[in-house]
């Protein structure tokens, strides 16, 4: 049996962008994907702190070091630059491995840093 689980999270990121004239996703410092474990591609739920939407999108890869959280196409009239988010990807795993999965989460300093 497979279980979906919490694979990684990026929690406490701040909106530094919306583009409402783009195709769709969320831009991601490259930084940050990689201390969350996360690809260009993934499927994520974004949380938002200060307003509750919630959105399934996936992900691009924003310019290295730059620190940007962007929020694209539809998925940007569900932010506020500045806003807080939470970025979740999950995984199917067995449900014996599930037991001892420890999911990557990263806690985001100032300016997005990892």
């Amino acid at each position: 049996m497979l279980i979906e689980v919490l694979k990684s999270k990026i929690h406490g990121a701040r909106v530094t962008q919306t583009e409402l004239r783009y195709v769709g996703s969320i831009a991601i410092d490259p930084l940050l994907l990689e201390a969350a474990n996360m690809i260009a591609g993934e499927k994520v739920l974004v949380v938002n702190n200060d307003n509750g939407e919630r959105l399934e999108t996936y992900i691009i890869e924003a310019e290295r070091g730059s620190g940007e959280i962007s929020l694209n196409g539809a998925a940007a009239r569900k932010a506020e630059v500045g806003d807080t988010v939470i970025i979740i990807s999950f995984a199917h795993l067995d449900f014996e491995e599930a037991k001892t999965f420890k999911p990557w989460i990263v806690f985001p300093k100032e300016n997005n840093r990892p």
